[in-house]
């Protein structure tokens, strides 16, 4: 069995986790959870806010006149397609979301991408998707790495049926700080996930580094139904 960990501990002890996506199952069972958050050491990373877009969220220039370069950090990190909500730390969520739509797998959507092309650090591409229907809830992640010397890309796909109760997972793209930074390693990190929305924003947001942390999206989903909140906290505000 794979540790579990507290995840706010987890977080707080590192400087720099990057970007992460965490998804899981709330601790009384009713509600499909999911968080992204994005963190920065540059001017241009940190130049940044999460605004809704409909069901999902997009990246937004806090100052517009600050963005040297959008290639990378100007995207939608999570779309909703039908009943899959899909929440990813780059482009590939548009690439997911078309993929379903053309009768892909999520494996087989992200099989035209790789990890970014920001060498030295070759950031990994993190993705995963809820599925929530009918009373049911299962979710899967994916992380695409450098094989590190960036001749070839490791793919894993991790899936995750009935999830338990109070239970999660959670993949960041840096296991820390560093030149290169380094690539996130091992398994989906298995942590604890609590059933109060406005409690676990708060704790992931206090958890993250003050220094470089960014943007927070929390969404909660009822899986008897699919009605969903959201919450969002940017350091520009």
């Amino acid at each position: 069995m794979i540790k579990k960990h507290n995840v706010y501990d987890y977080l707080s002890g590192n400087e720099y986790p990057g970007r992460g996506v965490l998804i899981g199952r709330s601790a009384d069972g009713n509600y499909a959870v999911s968080a992204y958050f994005i963190m920065g050491r540059s001017t241009n990373s940190r130049n940044r806010i999460f605004i809704e877009d409909g069901a999902g969220i997009r990246t937004e220039a806090f100052d517009p006149a600050l963005l040297s370069d959008p290639s990378l950090i100007i995207y939608a990190p999570v779309r909703v397609y039908s009943t899959t909500t899909i929440v990813t730390n780059g482009d590939q969520t548009d690439t997911i979301f078309d993929g379903i739509a053309d009768g892909l797998t999520f494996e087989q959507s992200l099989r035209s991408r790789e990890y970014e092309p920001d060498g030295p650090n070759y950031t990994p591409r993190i993705s995963g998707i809820m599925n929530v229907k009918d009373g049911t809830y299962d979710y899967a992640m994916s992380i695409l790495k450098s094989n590190g010397d960036a001749t070839g890309c490791d793919r894993y796909t991790y899936m995750y049926e009935n999830p338990i109760a109070g239970e999660g997972r959670l993949i960041h793209t840096y296991m820390g700080d560093g030149n290169p930074l380094p690539s996130f390693e091992g398994e989906p990190v298995r942590i604890g996930v609590e059933d109060d929305i406005d409690a676990m924003t708060e704790k992931l947001w206090n958890a993250l580094n003050a220094d470089n942390k960014v943007s927070l999206f929390v969404r909660f989903i009822k899986i008897a139904d699919g009605t969903y909140e959201t919450r969002i906290v940017n350091r520009h505000q």
